[in-house]
């Protein structure tokens, strides 16, 4: 298991993501870029930003959340997790009903403002 700089459970929580949408580390194509935008000196010098390509499916997520290099691993693994589930799983995603929950409470209170 890498070290991507966050807590074991959190770690833990990830690998199990992976397995259950079949994201294998195997299959992944990790290159490091240097970031762009803020942070200064540090993300000019070093090369923070993560490349995650998953060979099978061609997908490809570039992730420069952060200034660290483990935590950007980090997050372009959950967000290929998103992708995979998304283009698995369509609307039965956790991210699409995580979006069609929120559609549905502005709707309620959009509604709520107009009487």
């Amino acid at each position: 298991m890498p070290d991507f700089g966050v807590t074991p459970q959190k770690a833990r929580a990830l690998i199990e993501r992976m397995e259950a949408c079949g994201l294998k580390e195997g299959d992944l194509e990790e290159k490091f870029v240097r970031s762009s935008g803020p942070g200064g000196q540090k993300v000019n010098k070093t090369a923070t930003c993560v490349v995650l390509t998953h060979v099978p499916s061609g997908l490809t997520v570039k992730m420069q959340k952060d200034r660290s290099q483990r935590l950007n691993r980090f997050y372009a693994r959950r967000r290929m997790c998103e992708l995979l589930e998304e283009k698995q799983w369509g609307n039965r995603s956790p991210q699409a009903r995580q979006i069609a929950r929120i559609r549905k409470q502005k709707d309620r209170r959009r509604r709520r403002t107009r009487s």
